[in-house]
């Protein structure tokens, strides 16, 4: 695959239905997270972004209203391409267009590096979400 990828974003209404379907084959298909914990009632408050290659979707991520960054997904065809960066780009440079100090997020711990490459250092003790060894990260965003 070759070309490029735009990262577009908007609100759930906007990008929802693309990105559920994302979010489905990654975290409920492939990583067996329960229903009922990748569908937490948060995505309407939310900014996302859809990483788009021609009329394909290949990853999402959402930015939530205090700063946190999650559900960084990207279709298992498409890893290794720079999709999950370009993702948390656009999702830094929003948290800093709307003014948040600093950006958080719960990084599975496999993918610790990936974060680290973006200034994100971990704090806390490993703990499990959805059966899954997660780390809590953060980046500070200077004014």
């Amino acid at each position: 695959m070759t070309g490029h990828i735009e990262i577009r974003e908007g609100s759930w209404a906007e990008l929802g239905e693309i990105a559920s379907e994302i979010r489905r084959v990654v975290f409920i298909d492939e990583q067996q997270v329960p229903l009922e914990e990748e569908w937490d009632g948060r995505d309407d408050t939310c900014r996302h972004f859809l990483a788009v290659h021609g009329d394909t979707a290949l990853g999402t991520a959402r930015l939530l209203p205090d700063g946190h960054i999650g559900r960084v997904a990207v279709l298992r065809e498409a890893r290794g391409l720079g999709i999950g960066a370009a993702l948390m780009q656009a999702a830094i440079a929003s948290a800093r267009r709307l003014g948040h100090a600093q950006v958080e997020l719960a990084a599975q711990t496999h993918a610790l590096a990936f974060y680290e490459n973006f200034g994100f250092t971990a704090f806390g003790d490993v703990f499990m979400d959805a059966g899954i060894p997660h780390r809590n990260m953060r980046l500070s965003l200077p004014g």
